[in-house]
């Protein structure tokens, strides 16, 4: 596979952003004591995949922040917070 420097060139600036951003937020998170929360626990077990080689990590990283059941609910007990609290892990 040879390289592209397009695609740098296109999504660079939006990919740095998006890592600052998150940054910053886990940084706001220890400031204001934050970091016992289910989804900030969450967030930190998906961030090693974003360093790993291989051709899925979104794929990886939406299963860590998925709710693992396998059934879908008739109705929703408690609102979506968009990680597994970890009793259902």
């Amino acid at each position: 596979m040879g390289s592209d420097p397009h695609l740098l060139d296109l999504q660079f600036i939006e990919a740095r952003h998006l890592v600052v951003e998150l940054a910053a937020f886990l940084d706001r998170c220890e400031r204001h004591g934050c970091t016992d929360d289910f989804r900030h626990r969450a967030l930190l077990r998906a961030l090693p995949v974003l360093i790993e080689a291989g051709p899925d990590r979104a794929k990886t990283v939406l299963e860590k922040l998925s709710d693992p059941i396998g059934e879908p609910a008739t109705h929703a007990s408690a609102p979506a917070c968009g990680a597994p609290k970890e009793s259902a892990i």
